[in-house]
């Protein structure tokens, strides 16, 4: 009913309200639903796709991230996409499996530190830095890990392949996104940084875009097939 001013009558203004707050938790429902069913992280993307256009699943995922913060299982942010973990000041308590993986040698820590902070980077540009060569059966172990990808091909003699890391390394670790990464001072306090380090010494900050750069070029199948990361003919190899 609409008055004799214009507005809508108290009774059906309300009934409206309660309709959008309904669609609205239904819509929150859904996003729950389908994060908590997805073992990886779920894209805002996918949530998108899944629930009435007219929604900001950004919003919505904010405040389901809200409510779980005091809770045992926490709504976390991972790049563009979001997963339930378990409160961070828990996991003293959670059982680890007995399998767990081997702990990184000290060299695919360095190797995966140089990737995380200076990504697009190539092998020899890895060996650079370090100042030693880098085996393949450490780059392996990290592609194995699923924290390191091949990114590209770089606009140089030789095309080498550039290294980045993926949305599981920013998972494992907890981190929202790259810049995440902690800073020079945060890096001091944990003691992994000497205290003498040189005067200009910095830490570069992380490419923040998964988009190739102006001097790299897209993978194609001929590039995955002398990778040895798809057999003859396009057949993934097993």
């Amino acid at each position: 009913m609409i008055d004799p001013e214009g507005d809508v009558g108290g009774e059906e203004g309300e009934g409206v309200e309660s309709r959008d707050f309904q669609a609205e938790l239904e819509a929150e429902r859904i996003a729950e639903a389908l994060v908590f069913a997805s073992s990886q992280p779920v894209s805002e993307a996918f949530i998108a796709d899944r629930i009435a256009k007219h929604f900001n699943v950004r919003a919505i995922m904010l405040r389901l991230k809200e409510q779980y913060a005091p809770r045992g299982v926490n709504l976390v942010q991972v790049d563009d996409a979001w997963a339930f973990r378990t409160a961070a000041d828990l996991s003293f308590v959670i059982r680890r499996d007995e399998n767990e993986a081997k702990k990184l040698s000290r060299a695919a820590l360095e190797v995966l530190a140089i990737i995380a902070y200076h990504q697009p980077v190539t092998r020899a540009e890895i060996e650079d830095i370090r100042g030693v060569q880098t085996s393949r059966g450490t780059l392996d172990v990290l592609m194995e890990a699923g924290w390191v990808r091949f990114r590209g091909r770089r606009r140089t003699p030789g095309r080498p392949v550039t290294l980045g890391t993926t949305r599981d390394f920013l998972d494992h670790f907890g981190l929202e996104e790259l810049r995440d990464l902690p800073g020079i001072e945060e890096l001091k306090g944990a003691g992994l940084l000497s205290g003498r380090i040189p005067a200009n010494f910095n830490i570069p900050s992380p490419l923040m875009s998964d988009e190739l750069t102006e001097d790299e070029d897209p993978i194609t199948q001929m590039d995955l097939e002398e990778l040895g990361l798809l057999a003859p003919g396009g057949a993934s190899e097993e």
